[in-house]
């Protein structure tokens, strides 16, 4: 089938800056074809014909999958299957698999680099550098913020698969405690606190759960009052976790150390966000950019060609749904 099948990529610019190698996945179709984006209106045309569509983050519903019978296989670049209606696509018999623990590394190295930029204070002294304050200073340094270090504090996980156990290890090697927190709608286990008792132990939390009906609002006004003052709130994972105003609200009233976050509930956020406001202290939100290392995207590459090859082989892989 390999040898016949065509494959299109529908926002082949999500994932490619022109910097990756993709003959892994050119190599695993007779045809692929690639298109920097798509919008909905596209979408049935530029997947008439195909056997295999590709996408990141382009909707894949009931009515593309009814208008392209041909279709087969869909390859999701990245973990996250919210843009494909599964049902559909298992009435129809059409196999998606997706791509899995590709950006380990990138994520976790972001995660402690978001908490150290928050415990160092360094987006308050790169500004105070660029405003010159250091230059005026009437000694040889400026200590103007509070510098907090991480070793002998204690890191509350929401979230202990491979990407927390991979936060964790860094954690641990900059001398933190790690403590795991009990996700609401999992069984209970003996190494998990429940929120009320984890909350206010930590001197940091990290969030590297799934969203999903339970997870949503997560962390809310409650929640947030139940930290330490001065404690930090990393999110990695996924915006809705976390309910925006009311960390926003937290954190101009000065309860929290700082908070940083590389999710929002709308991405991009073109119709603003609580969270992006310019009166916000000690707050670094970054661009869903923690997966996003050359390897990672890389891998990706290198799963997606894997799950063709194995569904080609009659033994598909990481399929989901």
């Amino acid at each position: 089938m390999s040898n016949r099948t065509r494959a299109v990529f529908l926002d082949h610019s999500s994932l490619d800056l022109g910097d990756l190698d993709l003959s892994p996945l050119t190599q695993a179709f007779s045809e692929l074809q690639l298109h920097d984006r798509s919008v909905p209106e596209q979408v049935v045309e530029r997947l008439r014909g195909a056997q295999v569509a590709i996408s990141n983050k382009v909707p894949l519903d009931a009515a593309t999958f009814a208008a392209c019978p041909e279709l087969k296989l869909v390859l999701v670049a990245a973990t996250g299957t919210n843009n494909v209606d599964l049902a559909a696509a298992r009435e129809r018999g059409i196999t998606v698999s997706n791509c899995q623990g590709y950006g380990t590394p990138s994520v976790a190295q972001h995660t402690l680099m978001l908490l150290l930029a928050l415990a160092t204070r360094l987006p308050d002294y790169q500004a105070a550098v660029r405003a010159g304050h250091w230059q005026q200073a009437q000694q040889f340094c400026l200590l103007d913020f509070p510098i907090v270090e991480l070793e002998g504090k204690t890191l509350g996980l929401l979230g202990h698969g491979e990407l927390g156990g991979a936060v964790a290890r860094l954690a641990e090697a900059f001398g933190m405690r790690v403590l795991l927190g009990q996700l609401p709608g999992r069984p209970s286990r003996e190494d998990r606190l429940p929120l009320d008792e984890l909350l206010p132990q930590v001197d940091a939390l990290s969030l590297h759960c799934p969203l999903n009906a339970a997870t949503a609002n997560l962390i809310g006004e409650y929640e947030l009052n139940l930290m330490k003052p001065g404690a930090f709130l990393i999110n990695t994972a996924r915006g809705g976790l976390v309910d925006e105003q009311a960390l926003a609200a937290c954190l101009r009233r000065g309860h929290l150390g700082g908070a940083a976050t590389d999710v929002l509930t709308q991405e991009p956020p073109r119709d603003g966000n609580p969270l992006l406001a310019a009166d916000i202290p000690r707050l670094i939100v970054t661009p869903h950019s923690a997966w996003g290392s050359r390897e990672a995207r890389q891998r990706i590459v290198g799963q997606l060609a894997e799950n063709a090859q194995a569904f080609f082989a009659g033994a598909p892989r990481r399929i989901v749904g």
